[in-house]
């Protein structure tokens, strides 16, 4: 087998077979075939597209480069969230205590934030004394004893995903939904769930654009996890403005306790109930989105989903005063209000500047080795939709350097205001289904 036949192949749009895929991968991570190759041969799928059946092989010969975690020695059905990313997006703080609370088994492997802000395991680490170093047998014990544990990606998992999205983003391939969906579904089928529910991103704060495009995502990785054997739900919700009013990563975890309390953002809460309303009829916990809605919404309202939250905090080393006493989490030094100029009421709200304003004021990564800090951020006062007078608060950012004018100047840039009443886009925009 020659890899330019192969290139060639897929240049004039044929379809691959599993030996030619398994070949592509192995000899791409072994080093035998060379970069060049694999640019032309990612340039190809790039223009001609893969079919189901390829995806499905190309995520799965991904998956066998690496570590495979095996969680068959946990009871019950084990259902895994992924989102693509947003600004503000803490969802995954609230879903794992609140679906463990009701019976279903939530094991957790997350990474580490680069961009706008930390991900799940910086925002965790914002809890005084919180592990996210866990060995496999006490992570396995832990989900068996209190059906939730979370830890750190192991640095072997789909290690050909890596190096094929190095290539990709110095090739201009990045954009290519099989491409995509085969590099987030290799680390979900990796990580060693039963079930899978995607939230895919679609607006000015996602990689995602326009409707078109994320549902193209959506359907192409509840393909591929249907073609392999793990029942896959795609959610498509809104990020044409940040979720919730939090983002920075002490900041957001307060921001999930208040959410845990029947108290959070509007916006936040309805995204959480139906992501782990997916989640229950996928672990066959509920038959349908009415009774896990139900479901969900007492396990707030009786407190047993905010216990079960400290009881996960306590379980890896975690300081759960922080649940009754969020002042024990990091704060900034500085706080300083971004009051409107204008009146009016939202009409735009450019998520990704705020995302990018966070990041300047130090709560992401500029580089995987960055040091970011945990207590800095933004709070938002308005959203899309909001009425504001002049001289009202859009915005309040936690800082710890005193001079804040860029990341002021970046804010008023971030909205725009209209006139007449606005009214605030839907959250849920699709839901993709097998």
């Amino acid at each position: 087998m020659r890899m330019v036949d192969l290139i060639e192949k897929k240049r004039d749009g044929l379809s691959l077979t599993k030996a030619e895929i398994d070949f592509i991968i192995q000899g791409f991570t072994s080093g035998e075939i060379p970069d060049y190759q694999v640019s032309a041969f990612l340039m190809a799928v790039y223009f001609k597209d893969m079919t189901k059946k390829e995806r499905a092989h190309f995520t799965m010969a991904m998956v066998e480069t690496g570590d495979q975690v095996n969680l068959s020695d946990i009871e019950g059905i084990k259902v895994d969230k992924h989102s693509t990313g947003g600004v503000g997006d803490t969802t995954t703080l609230i879903l794992a205590p609140l679906v463990a609370s009701l019976g279903i088994p939530v094991a957790k492997m997350s990474g580490r934030g680069l961009g706008h802000t930390g991900g799940t395991i910086d925002k965790l680490e914002s809890i005084p004394g919180f592990n996210v170093e866990l060995e496999q047998e006490k992570f396995i014990e832990l989900i068996n004893n209190n059906k939730i544990a979370l830890v750190g990606q192991t640095g072997n998992l789909t290690p050909a995903d890596k190096r094929f999205y190095a290539l990709r983003d110095v090739t201009a391939t990045v954009p290519s939904i099989p491409l995509i969906a085969s590099s987030i579904m290799s680390k979900k089928i990796a990580s060693g769930a039963d079930a899978i529910v995607l939230d895919v991103k679609v607006g000015s704060g996602a990689f995602m654009k326009n409707i078109e495009d994320a549902k193209s995502l959506a359907r192409a990785m509840v393909e591929i996890g249907d073609e392999v054997g793990r029942k896959t739900i795609a959610v498509i919700s809104d990020m044409n403005q940040p979720l919730g009013y939090a983002i920075g990563n002490s900041l957001e975890v307060k921001e999930a306790i208040d959410t845990l309390k029947g108290k959070g953002p509007k916006d936040l809460y309805e995204l959480c109930l139906n992501l782990g309303s997916q989640m229950l009829i996928l672990a066959n916990k509920a038959q349908n989105i009415e009774e896990a809605y139900t479901m969900l919404e007492d396990a707030i309202n009786t407190g047993k989903a905010l216990e079960k939250f400290k009881t996960f905090i306590t379980a890896q080393g975690g300081d759960s005063q922080v649940v009754d006493n969020p002042s024990k989490l990091p704060e900034a030094k500085y706080q300083t209000e971004v009051k409107s100029r204008e009146k009016g009421y939202v009409n735009e709200i450019k998520s990704d500047k705020i995302g990018i304003v966070a990041s300047i004021l130090g709560a992401g990564r500029k580089t995987k080795d960055s040091i970011i800090d945990l207590a800095v951020g933004i709070i938002l006062h308005k959203k899309i939709g909001d009425q504001v007078q002049k001289g009202e608060v859009l915005a309040t950012i936690h800082s710890n350097q005193e001079n804040v004018n860029q990341a002021i100047d970046m804010i008023y840039d971030s909205y725009n205001f209209n006139l007449k009443p606005v009214n605030p886009p839907p959250l849920i925009i699709d839901v993709i289904k097998e």
